[in-house]
């Protein structure tokens, strides 16, 4: 995990080093552990590094590859590099290092577009080809791995944050007007390409995207699972799907170890972070580190859910480390919070997150997290209403969203707002999209790809990153994913939700976490300031 920047011209000019170097430096809490920058002809490639796999200078990025003509920079990681290092090697590769960076490298020259299909975790990359002069960007398929850019006829540049892209100077910071509408209609959630600013774009999950030296661009969208039943799945039972959902979940964590450097887990004491540390425990996981976080009190409402994380970290084992938060800690951490964001959030539980990756930093750089078990498995509330649903987009609008465009017309100024419903008609756009059998699969289609993608994964990158941790996240393992979309809907919708996944947790998991009221991040002070 790290922090990656850099630049391409089209009007014959060299990019600036001190350009480069700014960003780069705004990036540091992303990858305290070294930095570097690589200017050739019409690009520049910048790079924070935090050191997690291969931590030699070998390593080390902007990665050149002379004799390929290749450079890349590269945040993330992906978990089965050593496989696809031995096929490449087989096919007469020579590699300089051990780790995921070269691997990539190799796998583009071998493989071309058709390489990301092979990756198995999260990544976002930039390469720069010596020969062709184009410049090659890619996403992994939940957008996990944040890229910003600020486009203009004369120059594309990137950067893992929004903030750090800023620091280059000579970007449109006025509000895009769709952005805002669906900041205050779609929960906060502005989907790419848009971001609050109008000099500002996102590169969109599951997409390649070549920009050639004269500044054409080509995108290639490489995967959406179809939210269909798959015919030679018909008949299954619910216990078959169970086990095909444990299974494909073990095989998640499992290669989300992969590291040269210790891997904790983020232990709510929920079932999806029980879940995680049952597995690894499975695995023969020994002196697993555990983090749990919890507050004060206020109101009546409780900060805390120790008891049941409690009872996790002693049924496995854990090291475990619990994490109490006293109030006055809250109001002061507020500014780093925001300086933190690459975009506006809403949600208080960026300061739970921020807090605790601040503290899981004093003792561990990479952690396990249960983020996206509610999209995938249909655990949110707003899922069984539309199950009988004969009008989605009008339901799932009155479900999710936070306020209607009429509404918002009596609040916000209209020099604001766009003339239009922008939030409805990008999710009326979404839910219509073939490959979606029911309208409860077209809304878990959108939260998987959309609403996860700009609010819990951005939420959980933004907080941990800021402290130099990396959260790796199972339940968006692609394989997962694709057969839980094969997955009925009533599987997903039983027990409260989540039915076929706290099957799977029967097996794993004392009962106590399963049987339980739904959790959350409790903060309660902050709803009483």
């Amino acid at each position: 995990m790290c922090g990656i920047c850099g630049e391409i011209r089209f009007d014959g000019a060299q990019p600036s080093a001190l350009t480069q170097t700014r960003m780069m430096e705004a990036l540091a809490p992303r990858g305290p552990d070294g930095s570097g920058l690589v200017i050739h002809d019409n690009a520049a490639l910048a790079h924070r590094r935090l050191r997690i796999i291969d931590l030699s200078e070998r390593a080390r990025q902007p990665m050149v590859d002379a004799e390929l003509g290749l450079t890349i920079a590269f945040n993330g990681c992906i978990y089965n590099y050593p496989e696809l290092r031995a096929e490449l090697e087989s096919k007469g590769y020579r590699f300089f290092s051990h780790g995921d960076t070269e691997v990539i490298l190799k796998a583009w020259h071998a493989w071309g577009k058709d390489c990301v299909n092979r990756f198995h975790g999260m990544f976002a990359f930039v390469i720069h080809e010596r020969d062709t002069g184009r410049l090659v960007m890619a996403r992994d398929r939940f957008g996990i791995k944040p890229l910003y850019l600020a486009e203009t006829p004369r120059s594309v540049r990137f950067a893992s944050s929004l903030p750090a892209l800023l620091k280059s100077g000579d970007i449109d910071t006025s509000i895009d007007r769709h952005a805002l509408h669906h900041y205050l209609s779609f929960h906060a959630v502005v989907p790419p390409p848009r971001t609050i600013l109008n000099g500002v774009r996102k590169l969109p999950p599951a997409t390649i995207r070549v920009v050639e030296p004269d500044g054409r661009k080509t995108d290639t969208v490489y995967w959406s699972p179809p939210y269909e039943r798959d015919p030679a799945m018909a008949g299954l039972s619910s216990d078959e799907w169970r086990d095909r959902v444990l299974e494909a979940l073990r095989t998640a964590v499992r290669r989300r170890m992969v590291a040269d450097v210790p891997v904790g887990v983020l232990l709510s004491g929920g079932v999806d972070s029980s879940m995680i540390v049952g597995l690894l425990a499975e695995e023969g996981q020994h002196g697993l580190m555990t983090f749990s976080v919890g507050f004060e009190e206020a109101n009546g409402e409780k900060g805390d859910e120790f008891v049941y994380s409690d009872l996790i970290a002693r049924h496995f084992d854990t090291v475990h480390h619990k994490i109490f938060v006293p109030s006055d800690r809250l109001m002061e951490a507020l500014p780093g919070v925001f300086a933190a964001m690459s975009e506006p959030m809403v949600s208080y539980d960026n300061v739970g997150f921020y807090l605790l990756a601040q503290e899981v930093s004093k003792h561990i750089k990479v952690v396990q997290s249960g983020q996206g078990a509610d999209e995938v498995f249909g655990g949110y509330h707003w899922y069984p209403p539309l199950a009988a649903s004969n009008d989605v987009v009008t339901d799932y609008a009155r479900v999710f969203f936070d306020r209607s465009h009429a509404r918002m017309k009596e609040h916000v100024n209209s020099d604001w707002l766009p003339d239009d419903d922008a939030s409805l008609a990008l999710v009326a756009e979404h839910l219509s999209r073939p490959g979606a059998d029911t309208p409860v699969d077209a809304a878990l289609r959108l939260d998987s790809q959309v609403m996860l993608v700009d609010d819990p994964v951005k939420r959980v990158d933004n907080m941990t990153m800021a402290w130099g941790l990396e959260a790796r996240v199972p339940f968006l393992d692609h394989e997962l994913v694709e057969l839980a979309a094969r997955i009925p809907p009533e599987e997903k919708l039983r027990d409260n939700g989540k039915g076929v996944l706290k099957d799977a947790a029967r097996l794993v998991v004392p009962h106590e976490v399963i049987d339980r009221p739904k959790g959350y991040f409790p903060v309660p002070q902050l709803k009483y300031v």
